[in-house]
């Protein structure tokens, strides 16, 4: 899928979730082109999908890498793509919702998933 043809479907995806839960998100959702890899991936096989951002200066955001998707997904036809981003973007207005609560479960959730991917791929012993 074009990046066109994405923003199109995100703007879709956006315009279904209600005004509510954009409460304090004066960022709003962000497309970047880019494809971001985690940090802690190994060889690069670990995407980062979207990311929740507080800025002090900026305010609160939301970004949604293209680029990863593409990478992963863009074998997809747009039906299931869709519901793929949709996932991201809800996942990361959990982010936020928990921030502005001061909570960070799904932070923790996130943590997890994070060290049983690195147990995965940690070499075998023989």
């Amino acid at each position: 899928m074009e990046i066109e043809d994405f923003i199109d479907m995100l703007d879709e995806i956006s315009g279904d979730i209600p005004r509510a839960f954009f409460k304090e998100l004066n960022g709003g959702i962000v497309l970047r082109p880019e494809k971001k890899y985690h940090p802690a991936g190994i060889k690069n096989d670990l995407y980062i999908m979207g990311e929740y951002h507080v800025d002090p200066r900026m305010g609160r955001s939301i970004f949604i890498y293209y680029g990863s998707f593409a990478a992963i997904y863009g074998y997809l036809k747009r039906d299931m793509l869709r519901e793929r981003v949709k996932k991201t973007v809800l996942h990361e207005f959990t982010h936020h919702f928990e921030s502005l609560a001061g909570e960070k479960d799904l932070e923790i959730e996130d943590a997890v998933k994070l060290v049983k991917y690195k147990q995965q791929h940690l070499p075998k012993e023989s």
